[in-house]
């Protein structure tokens, strides 16, 4: 053999030579990486603490190449914090109500839903009727769930929260008094008091704002009353402005409204009295 040909013979065992050196590395390799694979699986299988571990750490780092992308954190469970329904899927005389409610206090309809989806509810159980209970909402806060009065008396019913501390207790505490609907379940609550002690709606009205040893209630009774003869209209079917004339907040009839068999009233202190207070008058 020449020595060219050699040369072409040994260059040709070198490149076979690498190149099944270089399969058998590749074969091996994705050997390691199945078995490393199985390991993992069976491992994660085993630990349920190391699979958490580990999901927590990717949802961590996903999270934080989308606040790198968006520039701001992101919550996909913050939808589910918002007290907020579709009033469409309320019965039409809670969506009639709802979308009134809506226009004249200029307050998106979504989270209207709920509380008088709520105020329905529990006006049913209490023996309330519910658009008095919206009615007092309406003339207490205007529906701002963080209204406060330069008393105390704190969110949608502006009930005093100091005073009523305990009826809190089974809402996680006073801060409730800030989540619309433990604030209108405290309120109802409240408002079921009062009107049990004074054996009618318009006395309970005159309690509930803290005027029950007053000689006049700065027309609170007669706001509530008014408003919730509109709502009472709206709730039925009927047409009702949304910005009535001020007249009408003297003029409208009492309606009658089911309350629990009053017990015998007893001698009021006037710490009793401030159950709660009307902001805004």
């Amino acid at each position: 053999m020449t020595a060219s040909g050699k040369i072409v013979s040994g260059v040709r065992t070198f490149v076979a030579d690498v190149t099944e050196g270089f399969l058998e590395i590749t074969h091996n390799s994705f050997a390691l990486i199945g078995l490393a694979v199985a390991f993992a699986v069976i491992a994660l299988t085993a630990r349920p603490d190391l699979r958490q571990a580990g999901e927590e750490q990717l949802m961590d780092w996903l999270r934080a190449r989308q606040v790198q992308m968006l520039g701001m954190s992101v919550e996909p469970e913050a939808s589910e914090r918002a007290t907020a329904a579709n009033p469409k899927d309320l019965p039409k005389e809670q969506a009639a109500v709802t979308f009134w409610l809506s226009k004249k206090y200029r307050v998106a309809p979504e989270p209207l839903s709920v509380l008088v989806a709520e105020a329905y509810d529990i006006g049913a159980r209490a023996k309330i009727d519910p658009t008095l209970i919206l009615a007092i909402m309406a003339i207490e806060s205007s529906f701002n769930p963080f209204a406060q009065s330069s008393v105390g008396a704190q969110g949608l019913m502006q009930v005093m929260t100091r005073v009523h501390t305990d009826k809190y207790q089974s809402f996680g505490g006073h801060f409730a008094a800030f989540d619309p609907v433990s604030n209108l379940r405290v309120g109802v609550k409240v408002l079921q008091e009062c009107i049990a002690r004074a054996g009618s709606v318009e006395g309970g009205l005159r309690y509930y704002v803290g005027a029950a040893n007053l000689p006049d209630d700065g027309g609170y009774a007669a706001k509530v009353l008014a408003e919730h003869f509109r709502l009472r209209q709206v709730a039925g079917g009927r047409a009702m402005p949304t910005n009535p004339p001020p007249t009408l907040s003297t003029q409208a009839p009492i309606q009658v409204v089911p309350v629990m068999t009053p017990t015998t009233p007893s001698a009021p202190s006037a710490a009793a009295d401030k159950v709660a207070l009307l902001s805004g008058l």
